[in-house]
């Protein structure tokens, strides 16, 4: 049941030139992430590499030759003040970005279905305590946290890591506020109120009976928080809080690089690139997952109305 349910969901998402556009950048994305020891190495270069004499100290260390240093050694060129290959430090940038936005999501889901369901089924006070826990969560400032966290925590720790706790365990609010509105509406249903009835406990119900119900919206919510975890994480390396060189991501490449843009636009225009595409691409596949799973959008599928508009009532002969 469960495969058929995944094949549909494949066809439906087929049907959308934007899901599949989306997704073969973000697997291309992947692949070069990946592959990003190997790709350094066919380039020559490594990302924690000093070329000093790359860099025009008279000037401040602005790379030399044109756009940014590009020659056959390094493809994009080298970073200002450091001479660091940017090719190679764009793809490991990746890497971190990547795992902290999926890392992040995992830990807001998993925290926001079980807190989600316990404040659902497990009574007035439970619910009660959970709520406020949740609103209180949400109203936090990120940022204070994380200044707060990184005075705290010590200096070896790894920096992805903490960015993952950081941005999962302070944004799983939304999720739990879903997943516990869905739940009090499943809980009226017939059969879950006959499993309850039977004698379930309530985990058992929320294992057998509401578990299969949420994935869909959980599902849709967790592929939209993925592209928003990647924004904070960039947002977080760009004011300092994320990780520190000669570690790579795309917000920490960002936060240097805006003193160069006059001198080296390349450089700020290849990471912030990047960026906005990776975003658009899971942000586009996000909403596709969403209106896959729309029952009133699999019914227009069915029938054989265009994707996005309504069908135009018929006009009966007297009109």
């Amino acid at each position: 049941m469960r495969t058929r349910q995944e094949s549909a969901l494949r066809r439906r998402l087929r049907q959308r030139p934007g899901a599949v556009v989306a997704a073969a950048g973000l697997a291309l994305l992947a692949l070069l992430a990946l592959a990003a020891p190997l790709l350094s190495a066919l380039e020559g270069q490594d990302p924690t590499t000093y070329h000093d004499d790359l860099i025009d100290s008279a000037r401040g260390g602005v790379p030399l030759g044109s756009y940014g240093g590009i020659s056959a050694d390094h493809w994009l060129g080298v970073e200002p003040g450091t001479g660091r290959d940017l090719f190679a430090r764009l793809l490991y940038g990746a890497r971190v970005s990547l795992v902290v936005a999926l890392g992040a999501t995992v830990v807001q889901v998993v925290v926001g279905v079980a807190v989600g369901l316990a404040a659902a089924l497990g009574g007035r006070f439970a619910d009660t305590v959970l709520s406020r826990l949740t609103d209180v969560l949400v109203a936090l400032p990120m940022l204070v946290c994380g200044v707060a966290l990184t005075a705290v925590v010590p200096a070896d720790f790894p920096r992805p890591l903490l960015l993952v706790v950081l941005i999962g365990l302070l944004n799983w609010g939304g999720t739990s506020r879903i997943v516990r509105a869905h739940t009090l509406t499943l809980t009226t249903l017939d059969h879950v109120a006959a499993a309850r009835l039977g004698g379930f406990g309530p985990w058992r119900v929320a294992r057998r009976e509401l578990l299969p119900a949420l994935a869909a919206p959980v599902l849709t919510y967790g592929a939209l928080l993925v592209p928003t975890n990647i924004v904070i994480e960039a947002s977080l390396s760009f004011l300092g809080i994320g990780v520190k060189p000669p570690t790579s991501s795309w917000g920490q490449t960002l936060s240097t690089a805006t003193t160069w843009f006059r001198a080296d636009p390349l450089y700020v225009l290849l990471p912030a690139a990047c960026l906005f595409v990776t975003v658009l691409a899971l942000t586009v596949l996000g909403d596709a997952v969403r209106a896959a799973l729309d029952p009133r959008e699999r019914s227009r599928l069915r029938v054989g109305v265009p994707t996005g508009r309504r069908a135009r009532p018929e006009r009966s002969a007297t009109a």
